[in-house]
């Protein structure tokens, strides 16, 4: 506030030279006063709201009511109006809300009320102290911010122990900055896209336009005036009925909103997940958004009030309608059925099981990031969750022959169940044969060859060579097939002997070699 009284003839001089384009250091030489007064008379004059010329035209009297005095604001006028400016920050969030509207509000509301030009400076005044820029009073239901976090979070892999780093996606309404955060597998169009329709259902609602940073995913070619926005993000901009605006190249103020609320969902969500383990994308984001809920009820200092209520009382309502079916991108392959019963995808390099009767059929294979659906002559084949481990097979066991699902299906169990059917000897025998294996499969052969042999011999006759094997160290099928060709298991055994032989007067006893 200016403590002395202004020479409106200066700031007549100083509208002249600012309407002829003159910068503040040579209108302060040219006036003959202090740069720093130029360039505080200037930012009283832009934030009146008038041009130049406008304002080249006021009485003297209105020009001098752009500069009050501490005094002429040390008093219950001012006080009165001081009061009402936190609900006009609100106010202007709201879409067609103006200043002027404003002040014409204030001025029936008040007898002894400021003058148009006095009450923006008043306020621009008061925004500054609360460090409340005039650019960031944003519309409700106007914008929403998008980007990625700078930091990554981790998922663990059960299988392989792998530690993978994943991307979190944050969403930001700029008027009550209400707040969504997602994890994804990467920053790819088709997770950008699946995040953004996640965001916009957690809203319940669409923005009049869509804000991202300049995203490869979402921009083909950044610019400070005309980005080129892909194809994949400019449709689903149109599926929701808003538009793709990124924001300007080289211009951090357009994005300083949504980055101050990722330092933030550091601090609310990150810290809270350091000490955390998680095995799946879908854990991890099951967590972030237990966390968020409480994120957006906290009550924000500078405010005094939660990013839900804000959200709830300026901006819900100003939110167009969700579309009945929400964006999902479709890629489209061709592929032909492997011998096998599967397709091969190669994007993430995985395969996906078909019905068995189609190999070597060519298929039509449209996949989003959820899922995988294939179709012969437009005829669904099948349709899978979509896998993002290499080499993984994705399987419907009814898809598969008969004689893959009974391969499939072997087991140590399996066997031993198998072998029963023959005898408790050849059932201890098999799991036997098997744990002496370091790899499972070989075992599962060599069991599978004992059990194939009750087509040359009769499941007695193996019981009871896999009974005199069991004597042996070592467990195989070749030790079972030979007792059972040289009929060793047809001999008695010393125990019988002794049961056949019966006494006889020509037979001697151990006292005849004495």
């Amino acid at each position: 506030m200016a403590a002395t009284q202004i020479d409106i003839m200066k700031i007549k001089q100083l509208l002249l030279l600012k309407s002829k384009n003159l910068s503040n250091r040579k209108i302060a030489s040219e006036v003959g006063i202090d740069r720093n007064t130029v360039n505080e008379y200037v930012r009283r004059l832009l934030s009146s709201g008038y041009s130049y010329h406008e304002l080249s035209n006021f009485a003297e009297k209105d020009l001098q009511d752009l500069f009050p005095s501490k005094e002429a604001m040390d008093n219950e006028r001012f006080a009165s109006l001081h009061d009402l400016f936190p609900g006009y920050v609100n106010e202007l969030k709201k879409p067609g809300c103006t200043r002027q509207h404003l002040w014409n509000r204030y001025k029936q509301e008040h007898i002894d009320y400021y003058s148009y030009s006095q009450f923006c400076q008043l306020f621009s005044d008061w925004l500054d102290t609360k460090k409340i820029s005039g650019k960031l009073i944003h519309k409700a239901g106007d914008k929403l911010y998008i980007d990625y976090a700078g930091k990554k979070l981790q998922i663990v892999d059960k299988n392989t122990g792998e530690i993978k780093d994943v991307e979190v996606f944050v969403g930001i309404l700029p008027a009550s900055n209400y707040t969504y955060v997602e994890a994804s597998y990467d920053q790819t169009r088709e997770s950008l896209v699946k995040s953004v329709r996640n965001c916009l259902g957690y809203f319940g609602g669409v923005t009049q336009a869509i804000v991202p940073d300049n995203l490869k995913s979402a921009v083909t070619k950044a610019s400070k005036y005309e980005p080129v926005i892909n194809k994949t993000f400019r449709d689903m901009g149109q599926h929701y009925g808003c538009v793709i605006n990124p924001t300007r190249a080289y211009s951090p103020q357009d994005k300083a909103l949504v980055e101050s609320a990722v330092k933030l969902v550091y601090q609310r969500i990150y810290y809270h997940l350091s000490n955390m383990t998680f095995f799946s994308l879908s854990d991890l984001n099951n967590q972030i958004h237990i966390l968020l809920e409480k994120y957006n009820r906290y009550k924000m200092q500078t405010l005094g009030v939660s990013r839900l209520k804000q959200f709830i009382e300026i901006e819900k309502e100003h939110l167009s309608a969700l579309p009945n079916e929400p964006y999902m991108i479709k890629n489209y392959n061709r592929a032909k059925v492997q011998k096998m019963g599967y397709i091969y995808l190669s994007e993430q390099k995985n395969y996906y099981s078909v019905p068995f009767r189609y190999v070597g059929k060519h298929v039509e294979v449209q996949h989003t990031i959820d899922t995988v659906e294939i179709f012969y002559n437009k005829e669904r084949l099948a349709t899978h969750a979509k896998s993002y481990r290499r080499g993984n097979y994705t399987t419907i066991e009814e898809h598969l022959a008969s004689t893959h699902r009974y391969y499939l299906s072997w087991s140590r169990e399996f066997f031993v169940k198998q072998a029963s059917a023959i005898g408790e000897n050849a059932a201890t025998y098999i799991g036997k044969l098997i744990d002496q294996q370091a790899y499972p499969e070989i075992g599962y052969k060599r069991a599978q060859g004992i059990l194939s042999l009750k087509k040359s011999y009769p499941g007695k006759r193996i019981e009871k060579a896999c009974l005199k094997a069991l004597d042996y160290h070592t467990c195989s099928f070749k030790t079972i097939e030979t007792i059972l060709k040289n009929n060793a298991d047809l001999e008695p055994d010393t125990d019988q002997v002794e049961h056949i032989i019966k006494p006889h007067e020509n037979l001697r006893s151990a006292s005849n070699y004495k």
